[in-house]
């Protein structure tokens, strides 16, 4: 029992071995939360039935297995297009490690092993692992230099490979107990404090993920090797020669966050979803290490990210060449990337700060990702896929390489298997705690189990959100137990659309939250933007917080050109946008009266159960006078479930007048 209760709160900060330092606030492992939720456990499931062998299938049908038994056979031709592309089937293995833990399956553990064969096979004698070398090393990719690492600080990604396969062995052997795949990963990792380090090669990784991957080999085996390499890895940015006088973000080092020192830099800069998993092994590697420069710059990029550079919806990564950070307020909608990947990788950094920090502030922001531009980026089949999402779709078509509709797969296949690998793990995301301090960050339904002054406690939670902020917490201890519950008060709900000026609601009264103990109001504090309660909590006790969910009109800061004039739509932490499909066939020509009100209509049988917004507006043709129409707008996750056409998040707003 003891080892199991170690393996489940190994999976996310890990405590295999005991660290002198670490994150103050532990989360609470997804395995020790049961979730019981009509939003998220339908997703979850479609994860695991559909999602995850629809993932492993497509590796194999395009070539990504193949690859690997080429590689063991050390003969053949790489068959797909990018170095990268082993990743798929780490990821993919990943996620259904995740999900074995928590809903075990004989069939899909004996697949796992078979393709845990294959890839060890592929493994060179002396732990190297990249099939793009290893099945021809005389004629590698084109990407990879003709000799190992060589092209690592740009595209060859042989660490990036690493990284996510120190992050899916991770997981294998946490779920399963298994030590096959976790100790090819060992095998790699120790090959490479052979290679990299001081006295050796010295490389700032061109695609990180490799430093949160080390961190967690660091925390199941307690081997400091791989927590130095790990720092060494991101202490090793802004030492290269770049033309600092150029404005191209290759040439210049933005784009791999590689332009200066870490602890000097103080913008989210560069490729998106390469900056969250910087970050984010920033954040893991100051926990560890008690770095304190490393915290201060992760604050000082956190701010400039939220303050300037993230889209209503939550999506990051505005710029399509590169795939990339803009300027500040660079946020276009026409044009706008938003790469699924950055968004999970947002949300990795998000709970890493809310970990150091404690302030509801880092919540609010996942939470706005996960319920928008996070689960956009899969479509409800489970199926199909979003690699960017989209703002705004006109006549059909958006630009760059923007994507109007789903599909299926992609050559450049990231993002489906990153969210095959997010999703079975996100109960871990909803508690915390900190000594005899409880955190209820995430609002889903279910049981969590943890243990408080060595006292087993149980919390269920009851609700129907995000469609109702109706909230229900029922405290079960098994001994009356002295703790402090701190439930958070979402933004959205202190009339905050998000923790900085960027955005704003029109209206800025707030509605009275009600927060009562046994049928009765409860004095309690607020810190950090969480409703405390301390008290000696016992069998029976409920704690019902209602968070009234009006409609809300989102503005824009000044700066942002592209919504001057213009105005969102949010209901709770939901965005909502206006598709084709309700709107009479289009909606570049709606505009919002100022004086316009909309009501929430529940709609169970429309895109596996929905809330609309449905109220009058006005529809404008070139030519014609202005009329009214009714608007109906759909969450924003939701769109392009349904064939191509028109979408748009943002309205132009009119006087009421307006003709």
């Amino acid at each position: 029992m003891k080892k199991r209760l170690l393996i489940a709160l190994s999976f996310y900060c890990g405590i295999a071995y005991a660290q002198t330092k670490d994150y103050p606030i532990k989360p609470v492992s997804f395995t020790n939360v049961k979730l019981n939720d009509k939003f998220w456990t339908s997703r979850i499931e479609t994860n695991r039935t559909v999602t995850i062998p629809a993932s492993f299938a497509r590796c194999e049908n395009t070539g990504r297995v193949k690859n690997f038994e080429m590689a063991a056979a050390r003969s053949g031709k790489f068959c797909t297009k990018f170095p990268f592309d082993d990743t798929d089937i780490y990821k993919t293995i990943e996620g259904a490690s995740y999900s074995m833990a928590v809903h075990p399956d004989t069939k899909l553990d004996a697949y796992v092993d078979s393709l845990i064969t294959i890839v060890g096979k592929a493994q060179e004698p002396d732990g190297y692992l990249y099939t793009a070398r290893t099945i021809d090393p005389l004629h590698p990719h084109a990407w990879s230099g003709p000799e190992r690492w060589v092209k690592e600080n740009e595209l060859s990604h042989e660490l990036y490979n690493s990284g996510h396969m120190f992050e899916a062995a991770a997981a294998h052997y946490l779920a399963t107990n298994k030590r096959n795949f976790l100790d090819i990963a060992l095998k790699n990792a120790d090959l490479l404090i052979k290679t990299f380090g001081p006295g050796k090669r010295h490389v700032a990784p061109g695609h990180e993920i490799v430093e949160m991957g080390l961190v967690r080999l660091y925390r199941i085996t307690g081997k400091k090797e791989y927590l130095d390499l790990a720092k060494f890895f991101i202490d090793e940015r802004g030492h290269r020669t770049y033309d600092k006088t150029s404005t191209d973000e290759w040439k210049n080092g933005m784009y791999w966050q590689d332009n200066e020192p870490v602890i000097a830099q103080e913008d989210a800069e560069g490729h998106a979803v390469r900056a969250m998993y910087l970050y984010s092994g920033m954040a893991d590697v100051a926990a560890l290490t008690g770095d304190k420069e490393y915290i201060a710059a992760i604050d000082k990029i956190w701010n400039n990210m939220v303050g300037k550079k993230i889209y209503v919806q939550g999506g990051i990564g505005a710029v399509p060449g590169g795939e990339r950070f803009g300027a500040d307020y660079e946020l276009p909608n026409t044009t706008a990337y938003n790469e699924t990947c950055a968004a999970i990788g947002d949300v990795f950094w998000n709970q890493r700060m809310f970990l150091l920090h404690g302030e509801s502030k880092y919540i609010d922001v996942m939470e706005k990702v996960l319920y928008n531009g996070l689960i956009s980026g899969v479509g409800l089949d489970g199926k199909t896929f979003f690699y960017t999402n989209a703002m705004q779709v006109t006549n059909g078509v958006t630009h760059h390489e923007l994507e109007p509709e789903r599909s299926g797969w992609f050559e450049c296949s990231c993002c489906p298997t990153n969210m095959a690998r997010f999703l079975p793990s996100l109960s871990g995301y909803m508690y915390a705690q900190k000594d005899n301090n409880v955190f209820v960050n995430l609002f889903i339904a279910g049981t969590a189990n943890m243990e408080i002054g060595n006292k087993k406690v149980s919390i269920v939670q009851s609700n129907n959100y995000p469609w109702n902020g109706a909230l229900s917490f029922a405290v079960t201890p098994e001994t009356p137990t002295n703790f402090a519950m701190h439930i958070r008060i979402p933004g959205w709900a202190r009339v905050e659309a998000i923790p900085s000026d960027l955005y704003a609601f029109q209206n800025k009264s707030a509605a009275k939250i009600s927060l009562k103990l046994n049928g009765k109001a409860v004095a309690y504090k607020v810190e950090n933007g969480y409703a405390v309660i301390n008290r000696q909590w016992k069998k029976g006790d409920n704690i019902q917080l209602n968070l009234p969910m009006e409609v809300k009109k989102v503005i824009a800061n000044k700066a942002l050109v592209d919504d001057k004039g213009k105005t969102a739509l949010q209901r709770g932490p939901i965005i909502y946008c206006a598709e084709w499909k309700d709107n009479g066939g289009t909606v570049s020509n709606l505009a919002i009266p100022a004086n316009a009100a909309f009501k929430p209509v529940t709609e169970p049988n429309l895109l596996n159960g929905i809330t609309v917004l449905k109220g009058e507006i006005l529809s404008k043709t070139k030519g014609e006078a202005a009329k009214k129409v009714e608007l109906t707008a759909i969450p924003y996750y939701s769109w392009a479930n349904r064939g191509k056409g028109e979408m748009t998040v943002w309205f132009p707003e009119v006087n009421a007048a307006t003709k």
